[in-house]
C-alpha cells in the first residue's frame, strides 16, 4: 500500500522533508514500510555488504599507489558516502511518475529512458556477475592452496567446478533473497575474523620480513588503487533495498555514513599494516604474504567460507531482476514449469560463471577489472548524472557542483584508466602462462 505525499515542485533540490505520520518523504509516494526495521539493522546490513574480500586487496592497493594512496581512500570513503546519499535523495525525485524508485536501474531509466536504464543494468551485471566469478576463482585458489601436497590438490580449476557446484545448490533452489538473510553474519564474521588474523601475524612476522621498498607517490598506480578501493566500497546496488527497509528512513544519511564509515576503518586498519610489513611485495589476498600455519589455514578457511555463502547474494540479484523481466512467474507458468524454467536459467548462469572464473583464472586481477569497470561507474559515475538530471543542475551551489565533477573525475579516471591498465595486466599474465 503506497503512501500519498505532497510536496512542491518548485523546491526539487532542497532536503527532503519528512513527515513520518502522514508518509511524507520528498516528493513521491513513499514504499510501504509495515514491515520495516530499525535503523540499526539497516546500519547492519550496509556493513555486511560493503565489508567484503575488497578489503583484503587493499594492502596490494596501496603498493600501487604508495602511501599517498591512503589519501585516496580517505577521498574515496567521503564520495561513497556522498554518493549513497544523493542515490536515495534521487528515489524521491522522480520525473515520469510518482512513486518511489525501487532501485538504482529504475533511477537510470526515470532519468534517461531506457538507454540510461540499459547502461545502468550493463555496468550492474559486471558486479552481480563478475563479483561472483572473483568469488569463484578465490575458492579454487584457496582449496588448492589448502590441499596442497596431498592427494586433493587437483589443480585451481577443477576445485573452481567444484565450487561452481555448490554454490550452485543454494542458488538453484532458494527462491529468493529472504531464504538467505543469515549468510549476511556469516560472511560479515568471517572476513572481520580473517582480518584480525592477517593483521596481528603480520605484525609478529615484521622481524623475520627484510628488504621490504616502500614507495610515497606512484601516480601511474592510482587508476588501479583506485580500482580496488572502489570494489572495497561498492554497495549502491542494494542502498534502495537497504532504505526501504528502515521504519525511520529520515535516518538514512547517519545510518550509511556510519555504515560505509565502519567500513573505511576496518579497511585503514588491515590496509596500512599490511604494506607497511610486506611493502610493494604483499600480495591480493594479503593471507598469501602471511607465513604458512595454522593461523593462514584458518584464514584461507574462513575466507573459503564467506564467499562460499556470499556469491549466491550477488547472483541472486541478478536472477531476480531478470525473472522480472522475463515474468517467470507462478501466476504464469504454475509451480512446476516455473521451477523448471527458473532452474535452467540459474544454472546457465551458474555455469557461465564456472567457465569465465576457469578461463581467467587470476583474483588479483579480475579484482581490478571488475572494480574500474563495474563499481567505479556505480558508484560515482551514475549517482552523479542521475542526480543532476532528476533534481537539476543549475539549482546548485557552486561548491556542490564542484564536489560533484571531483567525484566524477575520479569515477572515469578509475573506469578508464583503471579497466585499461587492469586489460594489459590480464593480457601479460595469459602471455607468461602460455
Amino acid at each position: 500500500m503506497e503512501k500519498k505525499v505532497e510536496y512542491s515542485s518548485s523546491d526539487r533540490n532542497s532536503t527532503l522533508s519528512i513527515d513520518t505520520e502522514k508518509g511524507r518523504f520528498g516528493n513521491a509516494f513513499d514504499c510501504d514500510r509495515s514491515n520495516a526495521g530499525s535503523s540499526v539493522h539497516a546500519y547492519w546490513n550496509i556493513v555486511c555488504c560493503v565489508c567484503g574480500t575488497g578489503m583484503l586487496g587493499l594492502s596490494q592497493a596501496l603498493s600501487k599507489g604508495g602511501w599517498g594512496a591512503v589519501a585516496l581512500l580517505l577521498v574515496a570513503w567521503w564520495m561513497a558516502i556522498y554518493c549513497s546519499i544523493v542515490l536515495i535523495k534521487s528515489l524521491y525525485h522522480p520525473r515520469k511518475q510518482q512513486t518511489r524508485l525501487p532501485t538504482l536501474t529504475a533511477v537510470a531509466q526515470d532519468a534517461f529512458g531506457k538507454i540510461g536504464a540499459c547502461v545502468c543494468f550493463f555496468f550492474q551485471t559486471w558486479i552481480v556477475l563478475g563479483t561472483p566469478v572473483l568469488y569463484l576463482v578465490l575458492c579454487g585458489s584457496n582449496m588448492n592452496e589448502l590441499c596442497r601436497g596431498t592427494v586433493a590438490e587437483i589443480g585451481q580449476i577443477p576445485w573452481t567446478i567444484v565450487f561452481s557446484a555448490f554454490v550452485a545448490i543454494p542458488y538453484i533452489f532458494f527462491k529468493s533473497m529472504k531464504d538467505m538473510g543469515w549468510t549476511s553474519l556469516v560472511g560479515s564474521v568471517a572476513i572481520l575474523v580473517t582480518s584480525v588474523i592477517c593483521v596481528v601475524v603480520a605484525a609478529i612476522d615484521r622481524p623475520n620480513v627484510t628488504g621490504v621498498t616502500h614507495h610515497n607517490i606512484i601516480w601511474e598506480g592510482y587508476p588501479a588503487a583506485l580500482s580496488t578501493i572502489a570494489f572495497s566500497l561498492g554497495g549502491n546496488v542494494v542502498y534502495p533495498s537497504v532504505e526501504a527497509s528502515m521504519k525511520k528512513p529520515q535516518h538514512w544519511n547517519r545510518v550509511v555514513a556510519g555504515g560505509v564509515s565502519t567500513c573505511a576503518m576496518l579497511y585503514i586498519f588491515i590496509a596500512i599494516p599490511g604494506y607497511y610489513v610486506y611493502g610493494d611485495s604483499v600480495q591480493n589476498p594479503i593471507y598469501y604474504s602471511i607465513p604458512g600455519g595454522v593461523p593462514r589455514i584458518i584464514a584461507i578457511v574462513l575466507m573459503t567460507v564467506n564467499v562460499t555463502v556470499s556469491a549466491p547474494i550477488f547472483l541472486m540479484s541478478f536472477t531476480l531482476e531478470c525473472e522480472s523481466m522475463l515474468n517467470i512467474t507462478v501466476e504464469r507458468w504454475g509451480r512446476v514449469r516455473e521451477f523448471i524454467f527458473r532452474a535452467a536459467f540459474r544454472a546457465l548462469t551458474i555455469v557461465f560463471c564456472c567457465v569465465i572464473g576457469c578461463v581467467v583464472p587470476y583474483f588479483d586481477l579480475l579484482m581490478a577489472l571488475f572494480g574500474a569497470f563495474g563499481y567505479c561507474t556505480t558508484i560515482f559515475i551514475i549517482p552523479i548524472v542521475c542526480y543532476w538530471r532528476l533534481t537539476g543542475f543549475k539549482s546548485k551551489p557552486i561548491y556542490e557542483l564542484a564536489w560533484n565533477f571531483l567525484i566524477l573525475l575520479f569515477g572515469v579516471v578509475g573506469l578508464v584508466f583503471g579497466s585499461w591498465f587492469a586489460i594489459e595486466d590480464l593480457i601479460a599474465a595469459f602471455k607468461n602462462d602460455a
